[in-house]
Order: C-alpha cells, then sequence, then structure tokens
C-alpha cells in the first residue's frame, strides 16, 4: 500500500482547496499520484453535478472587486443550494478569490474557461459540489469599466454593486459608495431612461392607460396623463433620477453633481442572490 504522506496531503489541498480528509481519500484511490487524486476529485464532483443538476441554487454570496486603479470592477454570485453552505467561511473566500479571477475576463463565458490553479473556474464548481455536497454556479456576472469605479457589499453577501463614475475626483470614493449602496437598496432596472427596453416603456404606458379608463378618464387625454405616469416610473426605477436615499429632496443625479458639477453616473452593476 502506497504511503500518504501529510505533505502530500497539503499539496493537494492547497492545489485544489479540497478538505483534508477529501484530499487524503482521493491520494489513497489513486495510490499516490499527484495528478490521477485531482481527476478523483473531479469525477467525483461530476457525479454529484449530474444528480443534483435539477436543484435550486438561490443561496450563495455575492462579491464585488475593483482593480487597484479604480478602472474596472466586476461583481459575481457563487450559488449553493443552501444558507449554511453560503455563509461558510472556506465558501465565502473561494467566492472572493474567485470575483478577484474575474477582473481580468470579459464576460461570464470566459470566465468560467479561465485557468483556476490548474483547473478552469467551471471545473472548480464541479469539483467544488463533490466535496460540499450541493449544486454551485456562477448565478450573475457583471462588470463595469470607467474612469473611477467603486463598489459596495451588502450584509451578509446578498447583494453586491458596482457604480462607473464619468472622471476621478476627490471625494469620489464617498459619491461612488453611496450610489452603489442606492443601487442595492433600490434595485433600479436601468441607469436612465435611455437605458429602458422599449417594451418594459409600451408596457407601462398600457397599464397606466388601462387605469385611467377604468377611472372613467376622456380618451384623448389618455397619451398626456400616461406620459406623465412614465416620467414618474423613470423617477421610482432608473437610477440617476431616483430619489437619493440619504436626501429624498434631491435625485441620485444632483447629489453625484454636488461633488462637481461635471460628474455623472455612467455605469452600474447589480448583482443579488436568487
Amino acid at each position: 500500500m502506497t504511503k500518504i504522506t501529510a505533505a502530500d496531503v497539503m499539496k493537494l489541498r492547497k492545489t485544489t482547496g479540497v478538505g483534508m480528509m477529501d484530499c487524503k481519500n482521493a491520494l489513497v484511490e489513486a495510490e499516490g499520484n499527484f495528478d490521477k487524486a485531482i481527476e478523483v476529485l473531479r469525477k467525483k464532483g461530476q457525479k454529484v453535478a449530474a444528480k443534483r443538476a435539477d436543484r435550486e441554487s438561490t443561496e450563495g454570496a455575492a462579491i464585488a472587486k475593483v482593480n487597484d486603479s479604480k478602472t474596472v470592477g466586476v461583481s459575481i454570485v457563487l450559488s449553493c443550494e443552501t444558507d449554511f453552505v453560503g455563509k461558510n467561511e472556506d465558501f465565502v473566500n473561494l467566492a472572493h478569490q474567485l470575483a478577484e479571477l474575474a477582473l481580468s475576463q470579459s464576460s461570464k463565458e470566459e470566465f468560467l474557461a479561465a485557468d483556476f490553479n490548474g483547473m478552469s473556474v467551471a471545473e472548480k464548481l464541479i469539483e467544488q459540489t463533490g466535496v460540499i455536497g450541493e449544486k454551485l454556479e456562477i448565478g450573475a456576472f457583471e462588470k463595469v469599466e470607467a474612469p473611477y469605479v467603486g463598489s459596495y457589499i451588502h450584509a451578509g453577501n446578498k447583494i453586491a454593486t458596482l457604480v462607473g463614475l464619468s472622471a476621478n475626483l476627490d471625494g469620489a470614493d464617498v459619491v461612488a459608495k453611496d450610489v452603489a449602496m442606492q443601487a442595492a437598496a433600490m434595485n433600479p432596472i436601468a441607469l436612465n431612461e435611455d437605458g429602458v427596453d422599449a417594451s418594459v416603456i409600451e408596457k407601462e404606458i398600457e397599464i397606466a392607460k388601462d387605469q385611467l379608463r377604468t377611472q372613467g378618464k376622456p380618451e384623448a387625454m389618455l397619451d398626456n396623463i400616461a406620459k406623465g405616469k412614465l416620467r414618474r416610473f423613470f423617477k421610482d426605477n432608473t437610477l440617476v433620477n431616483q430619489a437619493f436615499i440619504k436626501d429624498s429632496k434631491i435625485s441620485v443625479a444632483d447629489y453625484v453633481k454636488s461633488l462637481d458639477a461635471n460628474l455623472s453616473v455612467i455605469a452600474f452593476g447589480r448583482v443579488a442572490l436568487g
């Protein structure tokens, strides 16, 4: 019988992030062969993943990361099945490591194919599925690039947001974080009116007209009144037009301009569990 040393187990754990006992069992099954042990862990994950493919993974960790120059930010959700796993320290650490890697990737597809300690991110998720016993997946991926990018992670890693500003100025860090907190709390559907899908606008206009008809408003008045209701919809649901949560007397756009008249929010991203 091949002798498995503590050093062998630690090496495999460092490479894969898998627990000590799982690493030891994999090395025993692989008769001490390091590469075969990694394959054992992957195959175990594939079997568990296949069995749990139809499970819902609505828990997990939403993480945001920004590069050192504050010009690129990414937010991801590492999803799992239970809140118990989602709060586990090792799981959250893995989510942070994956988010750090995601900073250099341009899309979710590229991210899943990226190398993570000798295996792709997709393979790592399968491997960890076998270790944890729950379905793991990347539930969301958002990237923001701007002259200044700020981020915010809501308590418990439930929501992560990014905000891109048009310039990097003194005080941009505070403004970006405040607006990122706004996006987390108020869940806007778009940055501004131009970002709202035409089908959504058409639906809102029709809903408004139907409500007005039930109130007995003349048909000739419906278009103008519906447009007014649409403006209210934009105010409630687009980030820069929303009332600022720290001072409801001004809009988010006005708050940003209080730092500099030419400053504006040019992008945002929001990911959340569920």
